[in-house]
C-alpha cells in the first residue's frame, strides 16, 4: 500500500479509499469469526444474559480484540504523516469496520433484529454493552469529526488542539466508555441490562464534536491573521 508521506497532496485522498477497503474487508473478518464463536458458545441464539464462558476461552477473546485494534493502528501509522493525520485516520477506519461488522452480522446471520438489540462489544479493561445503535452513532461522529481534520490537514491548514481542547474530548471519551460499562451484572453475564445511559452518550459526542470545531475554529482564525 502506498504511503502518504510518499503521495503528492492530491493522491491522499485515493489513498483513505484503500483504507477503507481494508476496513470493511477486516469487518468481514471479524464478522466470520463472531459467526463461528457463536455457533460454538451460544447456538441455542444470542441473548440477554449471556452464558458465562470459559476463562480460558475469554482471555483468547480479549487477545483478538486487542489485536484487531493493533492491526488498525498500525495500517493507520504506516498511511500517515504526523500524530494528528494518523489519529484521524485511524478514527475513520475503525468507524468504517465497526458499521460494517454489523452490517456483515446482518448480512450474515440476520443479527441484530434491530438497531437497539443489546450487543457486547468490547470486553477491555470491563465488559461494554449497549444497544447496537450506541456505537453506530458514536462511529458515525468519529468518521464525521475525524473528516474534518483531515479536510484541514490536507488542504495545507493546521488542527492543534490545546489543553482545554484536549481534556473536553478526553472527558467526552471517558463519558462514552462509562455509558457502556455502569451495568456490570448484566455485562458479565449476570442479569438483563437495565435502559442504557443514552445521557452519557450524547453528553460525551457533543463534548468531543465541540473540541474538535473549537480547536479547528481557533486554528483557522489564527491562521487568518497571520
Amino acid at each position: 500500500m502506498d504511503s502518504l508521506e510518499d503521495s503528492p497532496p492530491g493522491a491522499r485522498w485515493s489513498v483513505l479509499v484503500y483504507l477503507l477497503l481494508f476496513a470493511v474487508s477486516m469487518a468481514y473478518f471479524e464478522a466470520a469469526v463472531v459467526v463461528y464463536l457463536r455457533e460454538l458458545f451460544y447456538p441455542e441464539g444470542f441473548a440477554f444474559p449471556l452464558r458465562i464462558i470459559g476463562r480460558g476461552d475469554i482471555i483468547v477473546e480479549i487477545g483478538r480484540e486487542l489485536s484487531t485494534i493493533v492491526m488498525l493502528v498500525v495500517v493507520a501509522r504506516l498511511a500517515g504523516r504526523f500524530f494528528y493525520e494518523r489519529l484521524a485516520l485511524f478514527l475513520i477506519i475503525f468507524g468504517v469496520w465497526d458499521i460494517f461488522f454489523y452490517g456483515w452480522l446482518k448480512f450474515i446471520l440476520g443479527w441484530p433484529a434491530g438497531l437497539l438489540t443489546w450487543d457486547i462489544l468490547f470486553l477491555v479493561p470491563l465488559p461494554w454493552i449497549g444497544p447496537v445503535l450506541s456505537p453506530v452513532v458514536v462511529s458515525l461522529c468519529m468518521i464525521v469529526g475525524a473528516g474534518l481534520v483531515l479536510k484541514r490537514v490536507w488542504s495545507g491548514g493546521v488542527f492543534a488542539p490545546n489543553f482545554r481542547e484536549w481534556a473536553i474530548a478526553v472527558g467526552g471519551a471517558f463519558l462514552i466508555l462509562l455509558s457502556y460499562v455502569v451495568d456490570l451484572d448484566a455485562g458479565r453475564g449476570f442479569a438483563l441490562p437495565g435502559p442504557y445511559r443514552w445521557d452519557m452518550l450524547i453528553v460525551g459526542l457533543a463534548a468531543g464534536f465541540y473540541a474538535v470545531i473549537r480547536s479547528l475554529t481557533r486554528t483557522r482564525k489564527k491562521e487568518c491573521t497571520q
